[in-house]
């Protein structure tokens, strides 16, 4: 008796299990979820990072060494062009230009008293000359009277020459001493200070920067890193517009006023400088500030627009009832400046059949939505974007006894 219920639990364990896995060997239904056409605007834009910059920003430092004595403005101070912002000691200065101003003194009563000696060797040696021709003194007197003229006369251009050597010197003093009122070259604001009252300022190899001044920051420029890849699709004047972390609510608007030619390698990544003029509305930008930048590349209004999951969207080939590759639309327009060629494609539409394949045209996109550029699907016409197999785990998971989904790879990417 109990070899017939084991035997019976037996069979029965085994027939469950038949049926368990001829059940599971049958494909489940495959449900496709759509995305409609719909008719709007599309921006095509790309995106990059840069750092708000004044347009402007002047390094005030000093040609001398010396103490500071003043500091007359500090950061955040308005300046205007001209105005005295710090003063190193002009003692030592001042002493150096006395010095010489009195040598430069002496040195012309020089000038003076040689060129008087000159004068009476000059008259000594007009009385030999006569004195010779009438034979009253000798050949070498008359010589040593020569003599005496050409060396007071070479005396008189060595002092000259020391007047203007130390002429040379005061100027030079006179400069230094000019050196220690230091002045704004710009109106601007200070945004940075790097030196106290007191310091010590050494200026033998550089001049030590003391403030740094940028402009009234009424405009400000962006600079900008854009990838390589992107880089052919920006031109100069080319509309921009981004935002910053402070102000995330506000749009702020420019233009790109310049490519920089030189790149940036950084980690096999190649990026360009690209700069932005824009208006700082209300001073709201500030040096420093992080810029998410949009560059303008194509705006298309009142559009037919698909969405990009269909493009990708392959079904199982073994679901399909058409796939007829796409023929090429030679009589699509062609794009705009910096915008990508039109690529043929093709979506998929449900029919009773199946899955069945319809030729497109499409060209730009913002990443989410691609304008239909020829093709004869319609305004609200539903388009397949991905799968759904039937009894699929809302959590993701599957049963392990389960045999694999062969939907395809196409799918998979039309469900990301």
């Amino acid at each position: 008796m109990k070899k017939a219920i084991v035997l019976v639990l037996i069979l029965a364990a085994g027939g469950a299990a038949a049926w368990w896995f001829w059940f599971r060997s049958s494909e489940a239904p495959v449900k496709y979820r759509t995305g409609k056409i719909e008719r709007g605007d599309l921006r095509v834009v790309v995106t990059a990072t840069g750092t708000v910059q004044p347009y402007l920003l002047v390094q005030v430092g000093t040609q001398v060494t010396g103490t500071i004595q003043n500091l007359n403005v500090d950061f955040n101070s308005l300046v205007k062009k001209g105005e005295v912002v710090a003063q190193i000691d002009p003692a030592p200065f001042q002493a150096k230009v006395d010095q010489d101003k009195a040598n430069l003194t002496k040195a012309q009563a020089d000038v003076l008293r040689v060129k008087a000696g000159l004068t009476q060797a000059e008259k000594e040696l007009a009385r030999s000359r006569e004195l010779q021709k009438k034979d009253l003194i000798s050949a070498s007197e008359l010589d040593a009277a020569t003599a005496t003229y050409d060396s007071f006369a070479a005396q008189v251009k060595v002092s000259e020459a020391s007047v203007a050597q130390a002429q040379a010197a005061l100027e030079s003093s006179m400069v230094n001493l000019r050196y220690t009122t230091i002045t704004s070259p710009i109106d601007g604001i200070v945004i940075s200070r790097n030196v106290d009252k007191g310091q010590t300022v050494a200026a033998s190899l550089s001049a030590p920067t003391i403030y740094v001044i940028a402009d009234d920051m009424k405009k400000v420029q962006v600079q900008a890193s854009v990838a390589e890849a992107d880089i052919g699709r920006i031109t100069e004047g080319m509309n921009v517009s981004f935002t910053v972390d402070a102000h995330r609510t506000e749009r702020f608007r420019g233009k790109v006023s310049q490519i920089r030619l030189s790149p940036t390698t950084l980690q096999n990544v190649v990026t360009y400088t690209v700069m932005i003029g824009a208006e700082n509305i209300q001073n709201k930008l500030l040096p420093g500030m992080t810029a998410n930048v949009s560059f303008d590349i194509a705006q298309y209004r009142d559009i037919l627009k698909i969405p990009n999951a269909a493009l990708r969207f392959t079904p199982p080939a073994d679901a399909t009832a058409a796939a007829a590759p796409p023929p090429a639309d030679p009589s699509a327009p062609k794009p705009p400046r910096g915008e990508r060629k039109k690529e043929s494609n093709r979506v998929w539409i449900q029919s009773p059949a199946g899955p069945v394949a319809v030729p497109v045209t499409a060209d730009a996109t913002d990443g989410t939505w691609t304008r239909l550029a020829a093709g004869s699907l319609t305004e609200g016409q539903e388009v397949l974007v991905g799968i759904i197999q039937e009894g699929a785990d809302p959590a993701g998971t599957t049963n392990p006894f389960a045999p694999p989904y062969r939907g395809g790879g196409g799918g998979q990417r039309g469900m990301r």
